[in-house]
Parts: C-alpha cells; structure tokens; sequence
C-alpha cells in the first residue's frame, strides 16, 4: 500500500478523531457521534453534527433535533420514543433542577432576578479562586432543588491588569483582575437562594463581621482579622442529602490549614468542623464529599493525607470511620455509586502509574473489583442507578474501543463501538515509552520517545525535548502512541527524534513526587530533565550537537530555565507563554507551590529568570497570546527588557488577541512556526 505523508492540518483532524474524550458522571451531559456508535440502522443516516447521546436515568437517548431514540443495551438498536415517552422525559428533565444562569454578572432563576449588583467587580455565581482547587462552577443546587447555593466574589479590590484590544479603531483599554502572588487578592462568600421562600441568605463565615445579617451580601472581611487571615478560600461545595446543610472546605491562604465545615442552610450559621487537615508544605482539597445514596449517615471524603490521593468514610459527625483504599497508587476519580452493590465506582492508576482503570469499591469490606481489562486509559460515565458504565478507552495500539459495563452483577461487558486505526495507510513514526531514574537515583520517571518512521539506527538525529514538568499534568501515559501530541508526528516526519519526560512535581504520583519541588520551582524539575539528557547521551542515533528543547506555559518556563542554565546544552529552544518571575503569577496557584514574595524571598530570587537573561547562548524563540491573562504578557516582555541590557538576543513573536493558547488558526499557525524555528536553526 502506497504511504501518504501527513500536513499539519491532516495531523490535528487525525488525532482530534482519534483521542478519547473526557466522559464524566455528570447526568445530561452531551457526548459526540465521535464517542459512540450503536451501528443500528436509524445511526448510519445521521451526521456527526446531529449525535447527542445523554442518560435518562439509566436509560441511554440519542437525541437528534426534534427527535429522541432509545438505545437498546441487549441489540444495540435504537427504537424512537413515542410522544408520551417524550412528555415524560421532558418532565424528568424539569425534575433534575430549575434553571439557574448568570447575566452580565447577575444571577437569575428562570425569570427571576436574584441580584443586581453584578458588575466585573462583583461576581455571582461564577467560577472563583481563579478556577484552582477544583472549582469549575459557581451555582449547586440542593437534591431537592429547593435551594441554590452560589459564589459571591468581590474583587473591587483586586489589582486591573492592563490588557489592550487593538482590533478597535482606537485601541481600547481591556482589563483584566489579577491578584498576583503576596498581594491583595479578591473576598469570597457563599449565598443559598431558597426558591420557596423566595429569600437569599449568606453564610456567616469565620471571616465576615460576627453578628452580622445573614440577609444582607454586604460582609466585609472581620476588622480584627489580619488582612491576610481575612482570605478564606472556600472550595469543594456539597449538599448533606436531606437538603439542609452545605458542607465545605475551607483553606487559609496559606494553604497549608484546611477544614470541613458544615452550615445551616435555613440560617447561614456555622454548625460544626467535621475534619481538619494540616501540612507543613500544602493541603490541596480538590474533590467535594460524597454522602452513600444507602445510608445518609456516612460520606466518602478523599485526602492525600497518608501521602496518595485516597478514600476514607466518615460519619456525618466527622468521624473516620475507615480508609477504604491505600497503598502507593492515587484514587483518579469517584465516577459514583452502585446502590444495590453498596460500592463505589473509580478510577485509579493502581495497575501502572501511566494508566487508568475503571473499579467498583466495596464499602463493607474495601474490596477493589476490577470493571475493565487493566490495560489502557479509561474514562468511564456511570447511570443513575451506578449499574451501567459506559467505558471509553483507547491503549497505545488501539485508538478508541468504547463499551458498555454492567456492574451489578459479575462486571460483564459489552462491546458498542471499535475505532478503526486512523493511520491506516500513512507514514507513521515509531512511538516508545520508558522509565530512567530520576536524580535522586530511586524514582522512576517515565519517557515517550518518537522516531521518525523510516528510522536508522545508524545515523545521528536532531533531537527536541518537549517538557511541561509542572504540577496537575503529565505528558506520557498508556493511551493511543502513549499519548503523543500531533505535533510530535509531524516534526517525526521531518526528520527529528522527540522526547518527553515527566519530572518530579508532575501530577498523580503521590506528595513526595509531587511536593519535592516545593517553594523552589523548576529546580528539581531541571534536575530530572537533565537526568533525560544523560539518558540521550547514552544513544548513539541522538545528535547531542543537535539538541533543542520546547515548551508551553510552565514548560516555557522549563525552557528559558533549561536554555540559560545549561547554555552549552541546548542549541535551540522555544518558549510558548513563560513564567519568568514567579511573582507575577496569581495569588492561588503561587502562593500553593511558592509561598509569598515575602516570605519567601530566596526562593523567588533563585527561580526567577530575570537574572538569567544574560546566559543565554543558543538560539531562543518566545511566543506569546499577546492578550494571556494566565501568564499576562509583563512576564515574557520583561525577560526581553533584561536581554536587551546584557546584550543576548532571543527572538519574539505575540499573537494579537489571543490567550494563554492559541485557538483555530492561530494554532495552527502557531505550530508551523515552531516547526520551522527548529527547521531553520536545530537541523
């Protein structure tokens, strides 16, 4: 069969299609024609435009426009529903929740206006603490759908950063609010709407003013309260079953004191601290508890407080009553419950710390009952009832196989959809995976390598690291080519060896791994990419005149570090949206790995860039979204600022109207412009 070589915008349509998507337990939620395929016959005559698949209960729909199938789990055929069935389906929609939404600001319930202060300076209802700690919404609804427990965030007092719209006529000023490290940062609280009693209140929390009316959204931190102790995040909201209670966790700005409390939900009040965890480094609550559907008494709260990511059952009074899972691995995701079972449903990468399988916990007893075929990566979305699990796969040779699980029973599984490999009849390179020690001589790290396909031994290849090293990430697992990025494709196809290596301080591999790099960013990290470069040296095919090293957001950083710490290494390097000095990073997330500015001074001075500018040797390209408002652009341009006074010379480029990442064509655009850096100075 005659071999077709791949463009860049061949590469992105192949691997879009190919990689498995993020499926969660969450009820309604859309999933594509990409994610499943029944091949009943009323399936083939749709487009992938008009697939929703969705849960009803435990009954799997497709909707298409106006009409709505029922998915068959014994013969996988859809049968349409009749008009009854569908006045019931909508009804059990209006049951799950009333409509809440968020208009310039303000919150609304159905047409009903809540507030009306809601400007860019008090927000309601959104996201807060700048999306860390898990939190990726604003609005919970009680079980009963009776209340409405919202983020009220004032950040009036939150420092505006410049950003600029050029595309207008004249350009316009744009800002953003970003609290920076060691700064003033925003003020948080949590209101609950009853929809009875049409009545808001807010929660009296251990930093608003004592005695205070609940009914009023006006708290201002306790005057005798430091400013500092004023700031509470308030993370990982959940409702007790019966409706009256709102559990959270609440974690001091330093971040290493974190609490679960309870509330009344009819008076704001404090009831009572359920469990309290501390550390010397940082606690980082990132998942809500979870109360058993069988009993209203007990709740599963996971904590990485034995040093992995695991489950423990708690009373409702806060007692432990048990760990239910342990050992050095990391519970991944608590996808639900199997009532009838009394278990509860997971992920971990127990099997291997590159995979993801699927479990169902006994509760009783702890027993891990494997649900999938441990190997791969798997993501799985559970019913209603926990007794189907839809399991979407894909391993590093096979793209995509997506099956439907019963869990109830002895775990059986049916098989409803097999991707065919995409590179079928394509130049492909050869994708490998690895471990090599890390520096401290004991922990394994693992390593993708690509070749390119007409690979020899013999000869002697340029060859790129591509690294992000920091933390709630990895590169390399045991999905499709194990996880290879297209782009590594296609620089492959041009003639470069890739290597990617996950460092210390990458996610899911315990607190030691991950909080060795604490208050000192980029260290360690660089400690163990050089750990690779000793690795590469080892290979004869690996042109170690030839070596460049790229990276995005924190692995930006990792390259500017890696380029003017080790100047005689690496001859080429580009740096997409680089932190250069940590102080210019958002109050949450720096504050987590580095302390404050104030409190930690040497390790800011030690991390920072700034004085590294002078290094430089090899040939350095920075990109940037020149509107990021991750990593605002005062990072990258006074990198450049400190260059041009000791006289090295990195190249720029900035991306007009962009964020953090680029988007459409600009990415694609992006990507060809790397390409040809490395092109034009590495090979």
């Amino acid at each position: 069969m005659m071999k077709i070589k791949l463009t860049a915008l061949a590469l992105l349509s192949i691997m879009l299609s190919a990689q498995p998507s993020q499926l969660n337990a969450q009820q309604l939620k859309q999933f594509t024609l990409e994610d499943l395929n029944f091949g009943g016959t009323n399936y083939k005559q749709m487009t992938p435009a008009t697939k929703d698949y969705r849960w009803w209960g435990d009954e799997l729909l497709r909707i298409d426009k106006e009409d709505i199938w029922l998915v068959d789990k014994k013969t996988h055929k859809e049968v349409l529903l009749t008009d009854k069935q569908k006045e019931q389906y909508e009804e059990w929609k209006k049951e799950q929740q009333p409509i809440a939404e968020i208009k310039d600001h303000n919150l609304f319930v159905g047409e009903h206006q809540l507030t009306i202060d809601g400007s860019r300076e008090i927000v309601y209802g959104e996201a807060v603490h700048r999306n860390e700690f898990g939190i990726m919404e604003g609005l919970f609804w009680s079980p009963d759908h009776k209340r409405l427990a919202f983020y009220r965030m004032d950040q009036s007092m939150v420092s505006d950063y410049p950003q600029v719209n050029i595309f207008k006529r004249s350009a316009a000023y744009e800002p953003d609010k970003y609290p920076m490290a060691g700064e003033e940062t925003h003020f948080v609280n949590i209101g609950i709407y009853d929809v009875e009693k049409d009545e808001t209140i807010y929660l009296i929390t251990p930093n608003v003013i004592p005695g205070g009316n609940a009914k009023s959204p006006f708290y201002f931190p306790n005057p005798s309260t430091s400013k500092k102790d004023s700031v509470v995040y308030f993370t990982n909201i959940s409702w007790a079953p019966d409706s009256k209670t709102l559990y959270v966790q609440e974690l001091n700005r330093d971040q290493n004191d974190c609490r679960l409390v309870s509330y009344d939900a009819m008076t704001g009040l404090f009831i009572a601290e359920l469990n309290r965890e501390t550390s010397d480094k940082y606690v980082e609550p990132l998942h809500p508890i979870q109360f058993l559907p069988w009993d209203a008494s007990k709740f599963i709260m996971q904590s990485q407080k034995d040093g992995y990511n695991h489950l423990y059952l708690f009373n409702k009074d806060g007692k432990q009553l048990k760990q239910l899972t342990s050992g050095p691995w990391v519970v991944l995701d608590v996808l639900g419950f199997n009532a009838k079972k009394k278990s509860v449903i997971i992920s971990s990468n127990e099997a291997s710390p590159i995979q993801q399988n699927l479990y169902a916990v006994n509760v009783a007893t702890g027993k891990r009952t494997p649900l999938d075929n441990q190997r791969g990566w798997h993501r799985g979305m559970l019913s209603e009832s926990g007794q189907w699990l839809i399991d979407n796969y894909s391993e590093p040779d096979i793209p995509r196989v997506i099956s439907l699980i019963n869990t109830t029973a002895k775990p059986s599984k049916t098989p409803l959809f097999e991707a065919p490999n995409p590179w079928e009849g394509y130049q492909i390179p050869t994708y490998e995976c690895g471990t090599i020690k890390a520096a401290d001589d004991q922990t394994d790290l693992y390593y993708r390598m690509v070749k390119p396909a007409d690979f020899n031994p013999s000869k002697k290849y340029p060859t790129v690291i591509y690294v992000y090293g920091g933390p709630h990430a990895h590169n390399v697992d045991a999905r499709w080519h194990y996880s290879s990025r297209s782009w590594e494709t296609y620089m492959a196809q041009k003639g470069y060896v890739l290597f990617i290596l996950d460092n210390r301080g990458s996610e899911n591999r315990g607190l030691a791994f991950e909080q060795a790099t604490f208050r000192q960013l980029g260290q360690i990290e660089m400690q163990d990419q050089m750990k690779g470069v000793e690795f590469l040296r080892t290979l004869p095919y690996v042109d170690m005149n030839r070596l460049g090293v790229h990276g995005w957001s924190f692995g930006g950083f990792m390259t500017i570090s890696l380029m003017t710490n080790y100047p005689d290494v690496f001859k080429v390097g580009v740096a997409g949206g680089p932190v250069i000095d940590w102080k210019w990073y958002e109050v949450m997330y720096g504050e987590r790995y580095m302390d404050t500015p104030q409190s930690n001074p040497e390790g800011y001075e030690k991390t920072s860039l700034l004085s590294k500018a002078k290094d430089l040797k090899g040939k350095l390209q920075i990109i940037t979204g020149y509107n990021d408002a991750t990593v605002v652009p005062q990072h990258c341009l006074s990198f450049l600022a400190e260059c041009i006074k000791a006289g090295t010379q990195p190249d720029f480029f900035a991306y007009p109207g962009e964020p953090h990442n680029m988007r459409g064509h600009q990415s694609v655009h992006l990507h060809e412009r790397i390409t040809q850096y490395f092109e034009d100075y590495l090979k």
